[in-house]
């Protein structure tokens, strides 16, 4: 469906937004607590809630949300409310936190980067004791990290509630974001040097690129700043006091992330001036060579067509030195001005 076709349709409304994906959603299961693990995929919603057990931290896994009926039977099954429904298959949201009485959403853009940065929408909604993610299945994910600490128990993830776990994804998704601004901060290097030492049309191409990149970068990281200190600040019974401080040092990562941000657009903008400045002085000093030239051919243009004009009546015409004498004129004319212009230091 079409992302305009939803025009005039009441709030609410299931449609997908993104581009059809012709692959059946899968739905992870992973269950935890101290001292016990379980992990399956499934691709059958039933099947999946049959593993389901009690006095377990339950994370759910789906990845595609293009089956909007199979979106729809998993959030109706916990009472999510139709307005997030449409806001997890609409993936063109700004990231978000909203606060509702038995669950908590928060919708950012997971960044994965590899020749270049692309993103996927990731949907969190944490209850009491389960935490349901929805993501676009574009390639991976950031969260082998979180599977391998809850496989192998190790760190907090395993001892604390499903807030705890909440916060990891998140954390999970922000590191990312260190990655992907540490490679554009790679690449803008390579170009600076490039376009210092040998300023081609190809490295203009590259650099317009890289700008693309950290102004779709920046658009996904502020909106995330003020998720983050809505959700800082918030008082839900589904967020423990110990769980707040960590989220308070994801907020202090992702300022992290948008000053390496606003630092790479800086640079690139100088890069930019550089470019300019770079070929306006070439150009600059094409104009000078073919402008002193001009001037010290005008003076002896104007010579050579003095001279040859037809008229009869011209004394040095019949002169037997004069072809030499206007040599000797148009020299000391040539010379005369080369002086003048190493003196003046414009050659």
């Amino acid at each position: 469906m079409s992302k305009f076709q939803n025009i005039g349709a009441p709030p609410g409304t299931m449609f997908y937004s993104g581009d059809q994906a012709g692959k059946p959603v899968k739905i992870t299961l992973i269950e935890f607590n101290e001292t016990d693990f379980f992990e399956r995929e499934f691709f059958d919603l039933n099947d999946c809630l049959r593993h389901v057990r009690e006095n377990m931290v339950k994370w759910i896994n789906v990845e595609g949300v293009h089956d909007t009926d199979l979106v729809g039977q998993i959030t109706q099954l916990y009472d999510i409310h139709p307005l997030t429904q449409e806001d997890i298959v609409h993936v063109d949201q700004r990231p978000k936190f909203e606060e509702y009485e038995n669950y908590i959403l928060t919708i950012m853009k997971m960044i994965l980067y590899e020749e270049e940065a692309f993103s996927e929408q990731l949907s969190m909604i944490l209850l009491k004791d389960t935490v349901i993610s929805f993501q676009e299945p574009n390639g991976g994910d950031a969260f082998d990290v979180i599977r391998l600490r809850l496989r192998q128990g190790k760190g907090r993830v395993r001892k604390l509630g499903a807030d705890y776990l909440f916060y990891a994804l998140m954390d999970a998704v922000v590191d990312y974001y260190f990655t992907a601004v540490e490679k554009i901060g790679d690449k803008i290097e390579k170009i600076e040097e490039e376009i210092i030492n040998d300023p081609k049309r190809e490295s203009l191409i590259e650099l317009y690129k890289l700008k693309r990149e950290v102004i779709f970068l920046r658009k996904q990281v502020w909106p995330l700043r003020d998720m983050l200190n809505n959700l800082t600040r918030s008082e839900s019974e589904f967020i423990t006091t110990n769980t707040q401080l960590f989220f308070r040092d994801l907020q202090d990562h992702t300022s992290r992330v948008i000053d390496s941000v606003e630092t790479h657009r800086d640079l690139l903008s100088g890069i930019m001036d550089i470019y300019l400045s770079t070929n306006a002085n070439k150009m600059n000093e094409v104009m000078k060579v073919l402008t002193v030239m001009s001037s010290i051919f005008i003076p002896v243009t104007f010579i050579a067509g003095v001279y040859g004009m037809n008229f009869e009546f011209m004394p040095e015409l019949k002169s037997s030195y004069g072809y030499t004498a206007v040599w000797l004129v148009m020299l000391s004319v040539i010379g005369g001005m080369i002086i003048y212009f190493k003196k003046k230091k414009w050659i």
